[in-house]
């Protein structure tokens, strides 16, 4: 079984925020796929389907970002999935707005929920998206840069790629995570 997590903060205040994208790539493909999320388990709103023959559980923490380590790590236990069979989908600074790259492992980068993460499965080694949201202009605060929406221009640049971020997932489904990093880094 593969666990696909977005990352992002519960609640309407958050809804569609740059903190937020992760849970946006999850509700882009249960809507595409026309699957209901179900609640109160793994503190996630979670989905268990298959996709292209394997088994997979979407989940979206609803800890807050910088407690998601606790659901993932409460349903990666419950399934016993592995490390290597998760892939993290989250907003990234360092990367243009829209931009996404896909990782197999490495350190939390300043991102919190990934922080979370890596301190409650005890590894850095599992699979990312990463999905660039640019960086503030002028005196804007990171904190308030995050946790505000994205503006109509941005939303052009994110659109696509959320798209992209969930054929990426899919194709996971079918092909190891090294191909599929190698086919969307070089391709998009």
């Amino acid at each position: 079984m593969k666990c696909i997590v977005g990352l992002g903060n519960p609640g309407l205040r958050y809804k569609k925020t740059r903190h937020n994208i992760g849970f946006q790539v999850i509700d882009h493909i249960a809507k595409e796929n026309g699957w209901k999320f179900k609640k109160d388990k793994f503190n996630a709103h979670y989905i268990q389907e298959v996709v292209n023959g394997e088994k997979v559980l979407l989940l979206k923490p609803q800890t807050y970002m910088n407690r998601s380590g606790q659901s993932v790590k409460e349903a990666t236990d419950y399934f016993n999935i592995d490390a290597d069979d998760v892939l993290v989908i989250y907003d990234d600074l360092d990367l243009p707005t829209g931009k996404i790259r896909l990782r197999q492992k490495g350190g939390h980068g300043g991102h919190n929920g990934i922080r979370d993460i890596i301190a409650h499965l005890d590894t850095k080694e599992f699979n990312r998206i990463r999905f660039g949201i640019g960086r503030p202009e002028g005196d804007e605060s990171v904190t308030d840069y995050v946790l505000d929406k994205f503006s109509k221009a941005e939303q052009a640049d994110i659109t696509p790629s959320i798209e992209k971020s969930k054929e990426a997932c899919e194709a996971w489904c079918e092909k190891p995570f090294l191909q599929v990093m190698n086919d969307f880094n070089q391709s998009y």
